[in-house]
């Protein structure tokens, strides 16, 4: 099992530092979550500069909430990402659930779902070759794709769309969710199975302050207290990422919310990547 690590938004010119580092504690992916209404970085601009600071790690959007964008601009956008990076990009999609993002986009919330399936339909045809409408779109460079959510339909789309599965569900959840894809990966015929990549929040003990308050005011529109707590005890942290690997994740995304890139090394000690 691979580990990777969700980097904090809230300070971008950071994050430099934080892709470098990971690199060279051997983390196998950087990933940014995609808000409008937030203040957070755009992901895919932020990622392009991570792409040009370091040589090895992948790249990941997680997710990048698809419905906001248009679909030739994005096709365009992530394959330029994906050649210019050497290959390095994943493009992991969901809907996103939240009202001010889609009222910002102008993309009414009930529309979304409706919205995805036409979009990831036309990105696959588009990196094919196909024209959209009329007129072919380059650069021909088809990321890897990553579908990300709980609700039913979304979990359809893994196998639909051949993509792999992002599971943000905690592992006491995450078995029905994974077995329902699976099971819809083999009825519709596919080959093997798809990648299964995982996230829990994660901060060493001097950082936990910080993450908790950033992670309660992220998570505060969900009304549950205490949601995203982030993992800090470094023996429950080892112990997570062996449950996640004994469940056959093939990655496992630590997703850090505490801003101090410090923190990198000795994560990367705790999750007994080194």
């Amino acid at each position: 099992m691979e580990l990777g690590l969700g980097l904090p938004v809230s300070d971008p010119p950071r994050l430099l530092d934080w892709a470098r580092r990971a690199e060279a504690a051997g983390f196998a992916s950087v990933a940014l979550l995609d808000r409008l209404a937030y203040d957070n970085p755009e992901p895919l601009v932020a990622l392009a500069l991570l792409a040009g600071a370091t040589t090895r790690i992948r790249l990941q959007t997680e997710v990048l909430l698809a419905p906001l964008r248009g679909t030739a601009l994005l096709a365009k956008q992530a394959a330029t990402l994906q050649l210019m990076s050497g290959g390095r990009f994943r493009l992991g999609v969901g809907v996103g659930g939240r009202a001010d993002d889609h009222a910002a986009a102008g993309v009414p919330l009930s529309q979304r779902g409706a919205v995805m399936d036409r979009m990831l339909g036309d990105l696959r045809a588009i990196w094919g070759g196909a024209p959209y409408p009329t007129t072919p779109i380059g650069p021909s460079a088809a990321p890897p794709l990553l579908i990300g959510g709980f609700a039913p339909a979304a979990l359809a789309r893994v196998a639909r769309f051949e993509a792999g599965f992002l599971c943000a569900a905690p592992l006491q959840w995450a078995g029905k969710l994974v077995d329902t894809v699976q099971e819809q990966w083999r009825a519709a015929g596919r080959a093997g199975r798809p990648r299964l990549v995982c996230q829990v929040n994660a901060a060493t003990p001097a950082s936990l302050d910080r993450a908790r308050g950033a992670a309660a005011a992220y998570y505060a529109f969900t009304g549950r207290e205490g949601w995203g707590e982030p993992i800090s005890d470094p023996g429950q942290l080892a112990e997570t990422v062996a449950a996640y690997r004994e469940f056959g994740a093939d990655e496992l995304i630590l997703y850090c919310w505490g801003d101090d890139p410090g923190q990198i090394e000795l994560l990367a000690r705790h999750a007994k990547l080194s």
